[in-house]
């Protein structure tokens, strides 16, 4: 990885909308250029898909409770603020995905840009490596599924029409606090509820599907919030929703813990008791299936508030699935001329 003695200022591109005050930490920034792959092949059985795209690790959000904070100790750093400061961008991604989309064994499969980072951090308006990718996608007709927290999507507006219009796009955004004070304080440099709202309005007026992702759900923090985070998902033309319990692998307990006292000092042991309650006695569990749920009547009585207000507000239908659960076979290679009947 190459340090960047003088990375660019993500607060001062033309396209980034930051709202609040920026991270007052130092912002440290690595190209990476060795990398061999960027398609991940998800063995997790609990994972809703196959394969994802990361072209950053680490994430200026700083979301205290993100499960890919250890992910940043495979490279040498600290899964805490290291995961917040130093971050990773992989700058041949659009060339290495390229290169793997030509190989003959890849088939097409959706492509789920997230997991180890936002897609949208704010260094991508200064590199623009996803909507780099995006637009190699579209070349191939590669379906594309988003999980974002940004509000940056919009930006590539222009793309993702296109995408849909010739192969499959599906944008989710993770929201899972209604307040913006209970936002800030486990979350404090991604935009505010409101903001990812606008652009999930934005998108969908523009013919995207959108989706909202409940994650992580924190057990009497903000699980009375699911109603109203559906109800307002719904009226911005969400068709879509997922929750999942919240999850901390290795070093992410110690490092949430420590971020929950102290800036929500009064609600954490009642927190941690709970989340206790519902993962068997522990903080966290690691296993297949029970990794993204929890136990017991308390964690029922969630997914049942969930269900009931899902069938109420019209998310998930059937109807809507085909993308999920059956995207249509567009993918095609590019060659030097085109066919005559296209």
């Amino acid at each position: 990885m190459r340090y960047v003695e003088n990375p660019p200022n993500p607060w001062q591109a033309t396209h980034v909308e930051w709202l609040g005050e920026p991270p007052e930490a130092r912002l440290e920034v690595f190209e990476e250029d060795a990398t061999r792959s960027i398609i991940t092949h998800n063995n997790s059985p609990d994972v809703g898909f196959d394969y994802s795209v990361n072209v950053y690790r680490g994430c200026t959000h700083a979301c205290s409770y993100c499960f890919s904070r250890p992910t940043h100790e495979y490279l040498g750093f600290g899964a805490g603020t290291d995961f917040e400061r130093k971050i990773v961008v992989k700058v041949r991604a659009a060339e290495l995905l390229r290169r793997e989309l030509l190989r003959p064994s890849w088939r097409g499969g959706v492509l789920v840009f997230s997991f180890t980072s936002d897609p949208y951090v704010p260094l991508e308006a200064h590199y623009k490596l996803t909507r780099r990718c995006f637009e190699v996608c579209l070349e191939f007709r590669n379906p594309v599924s988003i999980v974002t927290k940004s509000a940056l999507v919009r930006r590539d507006l222009d793309l993702l029409i296109e995408l849909n219009r010739q192969a499959a796009v599906e944008v989710f955004f993770t929201i899972p606090f209604h307040d913006a004070e209970t936002a800030r304080a486990l979350e404090p440099f991604a935009p505010a509820p409101e903001h990812r709202f606008n652009a999930m309005r934005t998108l969908a007026d523009a013919g995207i599907p959108v989706g909202l992702g409940i994650a992580p759900v924190i057990p009497t923090l903000n699980d009375p919030h699911i109603p109203q985070l559906l109800k307002r998902a719904q009226e911005c033309g969400a068709r879509h929703a997922f929750m999942s319990l919240l999850r901390l692998p290795g070093s992410v307990a110690p490092y949430f813990e420590q971020r929950l006292r102290e800036r929500l000092p009064t609600k954490a042991e009642r927190v941690l008791n709970r989340l206790r309650e519902l993962r068997g006695g522990k903080l966290n569990s690691s296993e297949f299936g029970a990794r993204m749920r929890g136990q017991g009547a308390y964690w029922q009585m969630i997914e049942q508030s969930f269900r009931l207000h899902c069938q109420r507000l019209g998310f998930n239908k059937a109807e809507d699935a085909a993308y999920t659960s059956a995207p249509r076979n567009t993918f095609r290679r590019p060659t030097p001329q085109g066919s005559l009947f296209e």
